[in-house]
């Protein structure tokens, strides 16, 4: 991030803009929705600039900038469209430390101006650091048709009630009180009502949550997918954004812990086969703790909680504890995995059943019944399997598997860094250890690519995926 979004006060202070044409008046526009003292240079100010400076919108000088008119400026803004005087005013704003924008020039500006929603005093900008102002415009149209109009109205009533409103205990208590006026009994008022009924209605929510008592902590135990954040479920985004507490694995990235609300405290409870880990105890003590403490608990677990995910043991410590639980399904890695190669997990003809199996358990690599997994035509998708590789190599050819069974390794499934290497039973652990697989990955037994489209006609597919074959 080059630029940091802040919202400046400009209540009071001077901001200077030099120029009188086109661009001028479409910063013009934005500034005086401000309470800036606006002052603006121009020897040839347009018609409507003059009529502003009439109205008494901002002071207009008809002459160039000065060295003298910058001391005490918050902003400047060179707008002159021409280069010789827009190179000027911002050697006089550098001069003078006072914050530049060129118009129309992001590398010689010190800060740029977003494309803005305005529900005042909601504000919302959008900027993409001007790579791609399309897209922000594109943003920009969609909130606009999002965003209730009179979202500014709710906030500004709200706002002076914000004072009562902290006869309420801090936390979940007032945010819910605050939740329940914006998207619940007080747009209800508002919109049957109108503006004189939601004072009123302030005053009984008021009452009502005071006189309810606190909501006990609970539990969702939620499948943060394989990765990709587009692949997350409606319900755990919902979460995400309610959740006092995210306990998480380290396998869900941080793409998708960003969607958890800011002020959520977010633990660490990663595991790493083979290595140092949180004891599966420890992360039952601590999400039986936080929600003892009234907090409403995400245990976010990559992939889907009931797939690996030691979901049984989290669910009877909950149980065991009083504390009420819910469980919300994610799309699990095999899915995705096989959605990267364009592969279904079933076919008909070829395999009418799955297996998802594990590489290692608590006790280390993981038994299964190999003369069924032998046969041909079978298909499974094998977790954490990485160390196993030559275990279950062994194992499989030991009970009459084909050498040449193909094997698909996908690692970071749905990621952008996703990567597919195909190989064979006979050539797996090699294959492994060729190769740099250092991300999480899924090994696809009885899978191949399937072949890749003719240039001719290119498959949609992430440029980012890279393809080895290996003989």
């Amino acid at each position: 991030m080059q630029h940091f979004p802040i919202f400046l006060d400009l209540k009071g202070r001077t901001v200077l803009l030099s120029g009188g044409g086109e661009a001028a008046m479409a910063k013009l526009r934005l500034l005086m929705k401000t309470e800036a003292h606006l002052v603006v240079f121009a020897p040839e100010p347009s018609d409507e600039i003059v009529a502003w400076a009439a109205q008494g919108l901002l002071a207009l000088h008809p002459r160039a900038l000065a060295p003298a008119d910058l001391p005490g400026a918050a902003l400047v803004y060179a707008a002159d469209e021409d280069a010789a005087r827009d190179t000027r005013t911002a050697e006089l704003a550098r001069a003078a430390g006072v914050l530049l924008n060129v118009v129309d020039d992001l590398q010689n500006s010190q800060f740029i101006t977003p494309a803005i929603v305005d529900r005042d005093p909601v504000c919302v900008a959008i900027g993409t650091e001007g790579a791609a102002p399309v897209l922000a415009r594109a943003i920009k149209r969609d909130l606009e048709e999002r965003l209730n109009p009179r979202l500014g109205l709710m906030a500004r009533i709200g706002k002076a009630f914000r004072a009562a409103a902290e006869a309420l205990p801090e936390g979940r208590p007032r945010r819910d009180f605050w939740s329940d006026y914006y998207f619940g009994e007080g747009l209800v008022a508002l919109d049957a009502e109108g503006e004189t009924a939601l004072p009123a209605a302030l005053d009984r929510m008021l009452d009502r949550h005071l006189a309810s008592e606190t909501s006990a902590g609970r539990v969702a135990l939620v499948g943060a997918g394989p990765g990709d954040p587009e692949l997350l479920t409606l319900k755990a985004r919902r979460l995400l954004d309610t959740a006092d507490v995210v306990i998480h694995d380290r396998l869900v990235p941080q793409e998708i812990l960003e969607l958890a609300r800011r002020e959520a405290i977010l633990v660490d409870a990663g595991k790493q086969g083979f290595g140092p880990a949180m004891t599966q105890e420890e992360i039952n003590t601590l999400i039986v703790r936080h929600a003892q403490d009234g907090h409403h608990v995400v245990r976010l677990k990559s992939g889907d909680p009931g797939v690996f995910g030691r979901l049984d043991e989290e669910l009877d410590a909950c149980d065991a504890a009083g504390i009420e639980w819910q469980i919300v399904p994610g799309l699990t890695s095999a899915a995705a995995a096989a959605a990267g190669i364009g592969q279904g997990l079933t076919r008909r003809g070829r395999n009418s059943a799955v297996r998802l199996l594990t590489g290692h358990d608590v006790k280390g690599f993981a038994e299964h019944d190999w003369r069924a997994l032998a046969r041909p035509g079978e298909v499974a998708a094998l977790y954490m399997a990485k160390r196993g590789a030559r275990f279950l190599q062994g194992r499989l050819l030991m009970h009459g598997a084909a050498p040449e069974t193909p094997v698909t390794i996908v690692e970071n499934a749905s990621r952008p860094d996703e990567q597919v290497i195909a190989t064979t039973l006979a050539a797996l652990p090699a294959t492994l250890e060729s190769g740099d697989v250092a991300g999480p990955a899924i090994l696809l037994y009885g899978l191949a690519p399937r072949a890749r489209a003719t240039a001719a006609a290119p498959a949609p597919a992430r440029s980012e995926t890279t393809l080895k074959e290996f003989a």
